[in-house]
């Protein structure tokens, strides 16, 4: 979340979207500890009375692997005006792929 909001640049300021581009490769190998698996839950809410749906995250990694670490980044970066252009900078890969070669990743 650092990276995409750019506080690791010198020139950061908080209303300047100077952030870098994040490239996440194996996204469906994260390793949760504890029981995270079966008591981590996830909401999603249409508005309608009733229907509040729940899903955990052993369910959503095999529905959609992408998107637990999707949703954790987005709530670490703060709500504003910025947070959807900073999200866009953000690519998430199931396996390695070579689509973003020509962005020259640097492992961490």
């Amino acid at each position: 979340a650092n990276k995409l909001t750019g506080k690791n640049n010198v020139y950061y300021n908080d209303f300047w979207d100077a952030g870098d581009y994040v490239i996440v490769e194996n996204a469906d190998k994260i390793i949760v500890t504890g029981n995270k698996l079966d008591d981590k839950n996830y909401y999603s809410y249409s508005g309608y009375k009733g229907n509040l749906k729940t899903i955990t995250l052993r369910a959503l990694m095999k529905k959609k692997p992408l998107d637990p670490l999707v949703t954790a980044v987005r709530g670490m970066i703060p709500r504003n005006k910025l947070r959807d252009g900073r999200m866009k900078r953000l690519k998430v890969v199931l396996g390695s792929t070579a689509q973003y070669d020509n962005f020259k990743p640097i492992s961490f």
